[in-house]
C-alpha cells in the first residue's frame, strides 16, 4: 500500500486518504475497511470506503477513503442513500399504521376450555 495522498479537513473533521493497492483481483469495500484499520490502527466504524477503481488490464487499485475522527462525525458528515431515505419513511409509515390499528383486549378473546376427562373403562 502506498499513500498518494492524505489531506486533512476541519471542517468534516476527517482525513481523505488515496493510497494505491497492488492486488490480483478487486478488493471489496469490507476487505478494504479491515486492511487500513489494520494498518493505520483506527477503528473499522469510524472509516468510509467510498472508491475503489481499477486500471484495465493492470493489477492496481486506487482505494479512496475517509477517516473520521468519531462515530459522530461519520453520522453528521455521510448523506443517505436515496434507497436508505425511502426504506426509513416505509418503516415509519407501517410503524404509524400499525400504532393505529385497534388492539384486541385479553378479555375480548375467548376463554380457553378445559379438556374433560373421559371415563376410563374397567
Amino acid at each position: 500500500m502506498e499513500i498518494k495522498s492524505n489531506i486533512r479537513n476541519e471542517l468534516f473533521k476527517r482525513n481523505e486518504i488515496i493510497f494505491s493497492l497492488n492486488n490480483e483481483k478487486t478488493p471489496s469495500f469490507e476487505e478494504m475497511k479491515k486492511k487500513i484499520s489494520e494498518q493505520l490502527k483506527k477503528p473499522e466504524e469510524n472509516i468510509n470506503v467510498y472508491n475503489i477503481k481499477g486500471h484495465f488490464g493492470l493489477k492496481q487499485f486506487n482505494i479512496s477513503f475517509y477517516i473520521y475522527d468519531s462515530k459522530e462525525d461519520l453520522k453528521k458528515a455521510e448523506q443517505k442513500t436515496q434507497k436508505q431515505r425511502n426504506s426509513a419513511k416505509e418503516e415509519a409509515k407501517k410503524a404509524h399504521e400499525e400504532a393505529k390499528k385497534p388492539k384486541k383486549a385479553l378479555s375480548e378473546a375467548p376463554a380457553e376450555t378445559p379438556l374433560e376427562k373421559k371415563p376410563e373403562k374397567a
